[in-house]
């Protein structure tokens, strides 16, 4: 179905993408992920409904992920104070829009729409508003703000699935690990659908077997977000979709909310017992909603 693995340079670092589709054909959309999560997280049965329906797709690694470049590992992360902005970065969030844009490059796209997960969510307002030139549409799901600040991003988490995360101590061998990530898959999923077993499996063992997952990652790419000063959402023009899980056990779905608030002519669109991913049996609302955004 894909093209296989190809790479994008920003400066020394190295993004690993991939395609789907007809690039010079489709309608161009890049998918971004969230934070300390690999491309694979992406299911090809959703990436399969939207070639369906005219679409060229492509998802890549972020920096410190998956087969892109990664950093120093550290010791002792800290996750709360690198979210709290009293961590230095080791790169910024300007440096993670510039990744996306070389993808982009790297494919021929002088414009795409952009979809983002999450932290990818945060990364696409701000392409949205600092490179409005490139983004077509924007599509942000189980996210929050991306110009909110530490104490107000705090309100809009919910702290109890941390507990459950910080509970999963992975043992050394390949299987624990693999164990380990669809554990956390599971903590995060939608609860009010049934949990994918078998893909989360297979989408764990691809993953451990790209590049075992470094629970630094997540600091550092939350101290590139606090390294960075945004615009305000309110000054983005492209046609913008919101999507939020009811349910999500990570993102209060305010988050969400507020998110399309502020940004003029948004749609927000909120599925009961979804979580901090889209469920597989709301692919084609999805794909519909993106569908008609992108086609307006």
């Amino acid at each position: 179905m894909d093209d296989g693995i190809r790479y994008a340079r920003n400066g020394e670092v190295r993004i690993a993408f991939e395609t789907f589709g007809d690039t010079a054909s489709g309608e161009p959309l890049l998918l971004v992920m969230g934070l300390d999560f690999q491309m694979v997280w992406w299911p090809e049965e959703f990436i399969e409904r939207l070639l369906d329906v005219g679409f060229a797709v492509v998802r890549f690694d972020n920096r410190d992920t998956g087969l892109s470049t990664h950093f120093e590992p550290l010791e002792r992360p800290k996750p709360w104070k690198a979210l709290l902005g009293r961590v230095p970065p080791s790169y910024t969030a300007r440096d993670m829009l510039d990744d996306a844009l070389a993808v982009m490059d790297a494919v021929g796209w002088s414009s795409a729409h952009v979809l983002g997960g999450s932290m990818g969510a945060g990364i696409t307002q701000a392409l949205a508003m600092e490179n409005p030139e490139r983004v077509r549409s924007l599509v942000s799901c189980m996210g929050i703000p991306v110009d909110a600040g530490p104490l107000r991003t705090l309100r809009y988490i919910r702290p109890g699935v941390f507990r459950t995360l910080a509970g999963i101590k992975p043992g050394p061998s390949d299987a624990e690990q693999i164990e380990a990530l669809v554990a956390i898959y599971r903590a995060i999923a939608s609860p009010g659908y049934p949990f994918p077993e078998e893909w989360a499996r297979e989408a764990s063992r691809v993953s451990h077997e790209r590049h075992p997952r470094d629970p630094s990652t997540t600091q550092r790419q939350l101290a590139a977000g606090r390294a960075h000063r945004y615009p305000p959402l309110e000054t983005i023009t492209a046609p913008t979709l919101v999507i939020s899980g009811e349910a999500d056990p990570l993102i209060r779905w305010q988050g969400g909310r507020d998110t399309a608030a502020r940004i003029p002519g948004a749609r927000f669109v909120l599925y009961p017992g979804m979580g901090h991913a889209i469920p597989k049996e709301l692919f084609g609302h999805v794909v519909e909603e993106i569908q008609a955004l992108t086609s307006s």
